[in-house]
């Protein structure tokens, strides 16, 4: 239990840094079936049980309607710890790779899944959408945003959608990818390999490499790019006490 416990203890502390959880909210985790929304659903089922605020969870898969797609295992996972769960049938890959046949399909598929999600969130009744981008999620973004648009930008750790009446949350924010692999690997999580031919082939699969090489060479730089998006306050990032280095909390 200790991947649990590790999980838990950055899922905590974002939600209380960043107030992400109030009395209750009833919140609707995207899982795509990747190993980030998966390690997130379980975690926010798992914190239920403690937490100070009484919240409910739970889960929604928007189906992008690729040949092949079986979701049935991350149903059953889903009635195992006790969370609620709908997949959302679309036809977002018939419309981009077969009818609109996008060079660059991923931004407007991107869009078209979030229009998905807010929707299904909407009718289940859901004031808050929970996402699984973690803390190499956003150093990645930030340095996706300086290289190829020349801005200071990244995602929010909390963002309130007007249009929706809805409040999306990035309660992984402090968990390294390296530690949601551990997790996923020690609880043996029901993931469905994506089936879109785009996947791996993206520019933030490339900052992502470029970033590990840099990593190599320069011990701590991923440590001090985030520590900068705290402490310059990029887009809703906060100041704060202690930053999350090694898996671990420093000053």
């Amino acid at each position: 239990m200790n991947e649990m416990k590790r999980l838990l203890s950055f899922v905590r502390r974002a939600a209380d840094d960043y107030s992400m959880i109030d009395d209750g909210d009833r919140i609707a985790v995207g899982v795509s079936g990747g190993k980030d929304s998966l390690t997130l659903l379980e975690v926010l089922a798992e914190m239920r049980r403690f937490y100070p605020k009484r919240y409910e969870v739970v889960a929604i898969t928007v189906d992008m309607g690729f040949e092949g797609s079986d979701f049935s295992e991350i149903e059953e996972f889903c009635r195992r710890i006790n969370v609620e769960y709908k997949v959302v049938k679309t036809e977002i890959a018939k419309i981009i790779f077969d009818i609109r046949r996008e060079s660059n399909p991923c931004s407007l598929c991107a869009k078209m899944r979030r229009g998905s999600l807010h929707a299904a969130a909407q009718e289940m009744g859901c004031n808050k959408v929970a996402l699984g981008h973690h803390y190499d999620d956003a150093i990645e973004t930030f340095m996706m945003n300086l290289f190829f648009e020349g801005r200071l930008g990244c995602f929010s750790p909390v963002t309130y959608l007007s249009n929706r009446k809805i409040t999306l949350i990035r309660p992984m924010i402090y968990a390294q990818e390296k530690d949601v692999l551990y997790f996923t690997r020690r609880r043996t999580l029901p993931i469905v390999v994506s089936l879109c031919p785009e996947d791996h082939a993206t520019e933030r699969e490339n900052m992502k490499n470029l970033l590990s090489e840099l990593e190599r060479g320069n011990k701590g730089l991923k440590h001090r790019i985030f520590t900068a998006m705290c402490r310059g306050e990029i887009d809703g990032f906060k100041k704060i006490g202690r930053y999350p280095d090694a898996g671990e909390f420093k000053e």
